[in-house]
């Protein structure tokens, strides 16, 4: 099996980017990148502080790279999913925050429908913290998932748990609530004839739910605390789910028939996402050490599944890394990496496109 690796394609000038989303519309190929904050001119650097009145950036794809196609507003802007409902498309953005100092968690975030030709409001959603949405389809049902708090001092009274919205033919209502403190994230799949909800938190367990037929319950524990993001993959007969920590381990988990048991420790620590293009499985690091002086230039890996594990194949440099995706391309896939700081903790970080090669 040839080994991979990354060459650089395109950048694209973002500011405290959080992710990375293509889709295709109408024959577009678009990709919507959140923005966390914006600079402040004479402000200290600190990856909690600039102004988070920031938009978020809609691209569309050209035989060199992306160009402009749309800005909307997305203050604090941790997250785009784009979906389809029928013949509808939607595009839901998660804003953790809203102002430059001080910040108030408490605010809306916005579901955005494609009017053919540009995305305009469709729902508001209050929210607190919001970190990330994700569009699922259970028996035939559309649910949207909101990952979203922070435990800190000061919004503890305020606080919310994380709450899965279903579709009622006109808007999203509340469905269930997934309790949680710092949530971060959402992963839904099926596997040995159940359906599985896994939800990310940082200061709560990351706990796996399963589907009953009317609600999700709680299956098992995936990680004590921590915990950030998901990815499954089938190889060699089994199923494996990847836990993403970012102050612990991350962990490679195989089916056994009935739970998730531990396959595999990955080395180091930061983790933030991870993106899976069999056998190959990209990895994210965000940043190391306390949030106050936090180191953001980290080496992040490409994996390759090799005799029953992930090996590491390939290292690519980032700057406090938030997201990854897999894009198609007639001349192989490329890979879309959103950088969310600098070395020197501003937000005025690019996002990356690289071809991802075999040799």
């Amino acid at each position: 099996m040839c080994a991979a690796r990354l060459s650089e394609w395109s950048r694209i000038s973002t500011s405290g980017a959080r992710a990375v989303e293509p889709f295709d519309v109408d024959g577009l190929s678009l990709l919507a990148i959140p923005q966390l904050a914006y600079d402040v001119p004479g402000q200290a650097a600190s990856m909690n502080g600039g102004d988070s009145d920031t938009d978020l950036l809609i691209l569309r794809r050209t035989a060199d790279g992306y160009e402009p196609f749309q800005r909307v507003p997305a203050p604090g802007g941790e997250d785009a999913e784009f979906f389809r409902i029928g013949d509808r498309a939607f595009l839901a953005t998660a804003s953790i925050r809203t102002g430059h100092g001080p910040y108030e968690y408490e605010t809306e975030s916005t579901v955005y429908e494609w009017d053919g030709s540009a995305f305009a409001p469709f729902q508001r959603i209050p929210t607190f913290a919001a970190k990330q949405w994700r569009h699922f389809i259970q028996d035939g049902r559309h649910f949207l998932a909101l990952a979203q708090g922070v435990a800190v001092p000061a919004a503890a009274d305020r606080n919310r748990p994380s709450v899965i919205f279903e579709w009622n033919g006109e808007g999203f209502e509340p469905f269930q609530e997934i309790p949680s403190q710092w949530a971060y994230n959402w992963h839904h799949f099926s596997v040995g004839g159940h359906d599985f909800l896994a939800h990310a938190d940082h200061v709560d367990p990351s706990r796996l739910y399963r589907w009953n037929g009317q609600e999700f319950v709680p299956h098992q524990d995936l990680a004590e605390k921590h915990g950030r993001a998901f990815a499954t993959f089938h190889a060699d007969g089994d199923d494996y789910l990847l836990v993403a920590c970012i102050e612990s381990p991350s962990r490679l988990l195989r089916w056994d028939g009935g739970r998730f048991v531990e396959h595999d420790v990955l080395e180091g620590l930061g983790t933030r996402e991870f993106a899976v293009h069999f056998p190959h499985i990209l990895r994210v690091n965000f940043i190391q050490g306390p949030r106050t002086e936090p180191t953001t230039t980290l080496d992040s890996q490409l994996y390759q599944w090799q005799d029953g594990k992930l090996s590491v194949v390939a290292e690519f440099p980032t700057t406090g890394g938030t997201d990854v995706a897999v894009l198609a391309d007639v001349d192989g896939p490329l890979v879309a990496v959103s950088n969310s700081l600098t070395a020197e903790v501003r937000f005025a970080a690019e996002t990356v496109i690289y071809r991802l090669e075999s040799r």
